[in-house]
């Protein structure tokens, strides 16, 4: 039967569908058993104080980690370092076997060109090997101001023989 079959139905209000005062909330029965109690202001909740100890947690462990990638990349730096200072005595070694057979060849004073080469080879790998990563980078930094002419031509050379190195060390792969 519909509400518009009664005569004496009236439109529902807003009294109507309150709850009279005296009334306390009582959760629905699957809820009011399931162990779970409401409370405006949780103990253990989000509070201002809490925020802000997260806060400094979040904060520390970002410091903590970025000392230790810098910690990674110091190592490797030094690493780096190693590696270019030996290969820049094996350059000053070659240059030093090849002024030999440039002697032979072409005649002493293109055979002292040579060794002059691996004498200047040999003291920029000993000044690579007694300087501070920090150092070695404050230089390069001075350098590209100086002479940025300079600057691209060393790197445009350096890229040239490390891509030689590569395609031999392929080379040497397939072989």
């Amino acid at each position: 039967m519909a509400d518009t079959d009664n005569p004496t139905a009236k439109p529902a209000g807003d009294a109507d569908h309150t709850p009279p005062a005296d009334t306390a909330f009582q959760p629905a029965a699957p809820l009011k058993d399931a162990g779970v109690e409401f409370d405006p202001a949780p103990a253990g909740g989000v509070t201002r104080g809490n925020a802000q100890g997260v806060r400094q947690q979040l904060t520390d462990g970002a410091t903590k980690l970025q000392g230790q990638a810098g910690d990674k990349v110091r190592e490797f730096a030094d690493l780096g370092k190693e590696r270019a200072a030996g290969a820049l005595d094996q350059l000053a070694t070659m240059l030093t076997d090849a002024a030999g057979q440039v002697d032979a060849k072409l005649g002493a004073q293109y055979g002292g060109y040579a060794r002059n080469a691996a004498e200047a080879v040999q003291g920029f790998s000993g000044r690579v090997k007694g300087a501070d990563v920090d150092e070695l980078i404050d230089q390069g930094r001075e350098l590209v101001r100086k002479s940025p002419g300079v600057a691209i031509g060393a790197a445009a050379a350096i890229g040239f023989v490390l891509a030689r190195l590569v395609q031999s060390g392929i080379d040497a792969d397939r072989a």
